[in-house]
């Protein structure tokens, strides 16, 4: 088994057993509807991603530019998403620490399609980093997001966007269209992990 795919497996697993793993859309209808609107931004940002993926593996420059910019501004707005409740210096924060992450993803992007094996290590250690870094930033702002929870979820998720780069760069799009159902998935567990979260913190905007 490939490093990248034990890690993958790693991470998975302990997204699994948090307790966050299992959240569902509350039947409430204010905090149905914030999670609704969180699964589109946090789909949105593995669509776009996937889409620089596929144009940079095929040479497009100007694809790759294309779909790049859709990724910063759906980062952005998943940013913004945090500022009624956080402040407009928590949402530059957030939205610096999902550049990171991206940039990471992107990293080892690049170093897949140069076959570069240490290209990929550091980008690894690049996304694990951020990961950390996210997950404490979230954390310490809402007591209802445990710090080690976040990881565990933050870290299936990268291990999803390095599972579908080689998948893509192997051409293997039967495999991949697994990996995509997974990755929507798991984006609807974090969107929907978000989203309760602020409503146990702010039940008086719910």
């Amino acid at each position: 088994m490939k490093t990248w795919q034990k890690t993958l497996a790693a991470s998975l697993i302990a997204a699994f057993l948090s307790p966050l793993a299992h959240a569902e859309l509350s039947s409430s209808p204010k905090i149905s509807q914030t999670q609704v609107a969180l699964r589109d931004l946090w789909s949105g940002h593995i669509f776009w991603v996937r889409n620089v993926a596929l144009e940079t593996l095929a040479h497009d420059k100007s694809g790759a530019a294309a779909a790049e910019q859709e990724v910063v501004a759906n980062a952005k707005q998943i940013a913004a998403s945090i500022q009624p409740f956080y402040g407009q210096a928590a949402s530059d924060k957030l939205f610096t620490l999902l550049a990171g992450h991206y940039g990471a993803v992107k990293q080892y992007l690049i170093a897949t399609g140069k076959g570069s094996k240490s290209g990929q290590d550091s980008a690894n250690k690049a996304m694990a980093a951020n990961v950390d870094e996210i997950a404490a930033f979230l954390s310490s702002a809402n007591p209802y997001l445990p710090k080690e929870t976040l990881q565990g979820l933050l870290l299936a998720h990268g291990g999803h966007h390095v599972q579908q780069i080689q998948e893509l760069k192997d051409k293997d799009y039967r495999q991949e269209a697994h990996t995509w159902e997974a990755m929507k998935q798991h984006m609807n567990v974090i969107a929907d992990a978000l989203g309760g979260a602020l409503a146990k913190q702010f039940p008086e905007r719910f």
